[in-house]
């Protein structure tokens, strides 16, 4: 037993002996900065951070793992060139000082907004994609899981054919890339692959002539759901290399009261 004056109750022997894959915290929020490419990014991520728990072992520190990460964002979010996966390692090495662990996985989910230009006007616009940035170390390996979800639009091709006027749906088509910690794979360039993939990308500012164009791009390319999906793999196999990849489409069907989901996979 431990000593009563100092106890450490997550060292006792628990009544069950099962050891646990992930035991941790979720749902933390903090303030983490990062510098990338010249552009100072601001997030508010939502965190989970876990370890693997032995069966000899009744419970995870739970402090030590926000101090793990409260310290590090402090002491290095600020710092130029960084990433989010940068900053995730380091936690992960700060953790293992004060909570030595096996397996040990952070995930910040939160929100990536992209500069960019409208097609015709070019007018500036802002575009905001969910992302997930996940590092993973396990026997002294890093590895990281990247996901991001776009927002896009598609023309059925079935209606086109049949009758000359196409439905057309909102679609939110999802990237995950597994990889080493060293692989440099961007955030951005994930976002291009699936964008690119849509029968047209969406926009928050749309001009008149803008919107034009979006709808004759549109009608010029219509694609199943199925079509977009392979294109999302096809565009990632061709950009990224040494990495397994999950591409996915939800298609929120404007005729149906159901969705349509399609999905693959690719190890390159």
């Amino acid at each position: 037993m431990n000593n009563p004056k100092n106890p450490e109750t997550q060292e006792d022997m628990p009544e069950i002996g099962e050891a646990l894959k992930r035991a941790g915290i979720t749902n933390l929020r903090t303030l983490v900065k990062i510098t990338h490419d010249s552009h100072r990014y601001k997030f508010v991520p939502n965190i989970t951070i876990t370890v693997d728990l032995t069966k000899d072992k009744k419970g995870v520190h739970m402090s030590r793992l926000i101090e793990s990460v409260t310290e590090v964002v402090e002491s290095e979010a600020e710092k130029l060139h960084i990433s989010i996966e940068q900053l995730e390692k380091r936690i992960l090495n700060r953790l293992a000082e004060k909570h030595p662990y096996g397996r040990a996985v952070i995930e910040m989910k939160t929100e990536l907004v992209v500069r960019k230009k409208t097609p015709v006007t070019k007018k500036p616009t802002m575009e905001t994609h969910d992302i997930s940035v996940s590092m993973i170390s396990e026997n002294g390996k890093f590895t990281k899981k990247l996901r991001v979800d776009v927002v896009g639009n598609t023309v059925c091709p079935h209606a086109m054919q049949m009758v000359g006027k196409p439905h057309i749906q909102r679609a939110v088509g999802i990237l995950e890339i597994e990889a080493e910690y060293s692989n440099d794979i961007t955030l951005e360039e994930m976002i291009d692959c699936v964008e690119r993939s849509f029968s047209s990308e969406v926009y928050t500012l749309l001009k008149s002539q803008d919107e034009a164009y979006v709808i004759e791009k549109m009608f010029k390319n219509p694609k199943f759901v199925e079509d977009v999906c392979r294109g999302i793999i096809y565009r990632a196999k061709k950009t990224f290399k040494g990495c397994k990849i999950n591409a996915k489409v939800i298609s929120q069907e404007s005729i149906h009261r159901h969705d349509v989901i399609a999905e693959g996979e690719a190890v390159v």
